[in-house]
């Protein structure tokens, strides 16, 4: 049986592409983890290490330790990693 994926939401309060993340995660009964950035730096360091970026939303989607990471707003590709489609992302 698959293990299941995995779902983090880095993300901030008043961030308005985050809240839309979450009502879609909501609405679809997808877990995720909340990563709350604000005030913290080190969060954003690690997001500018991953992906070369400080700015959330950023949605990590895996198991086993292997994530890979969404840092636009696109839920079809979400979709795709949460069902373990393959895809290229870039």
């Amino acid at each position: 049986m698959p293990q299941q994926k995995k779902i983090l939401l880095w993300s901030r309060k008043g961030c308005h592409y985050c809240e839309e993340i979450k009502e879609f995660f909501e609405r679809n009964e997808y877990e995720y983890t909340a990563i709350d950035v604000e005030g913290k730096d080190y969060l954003r360091d690690i997001l500018e290490l991953k992906y070369g970026i400080r700015h959330v939303p950023v949605v990590e989607i895996g198991s086993n330790h292997i994530f890979q990471g969404v840092i636009e707003k696109d839920f079809m590709l979400i979709e795709s990693l949460i069902a373990g489609r393959n895809v290229t992302v870039g």
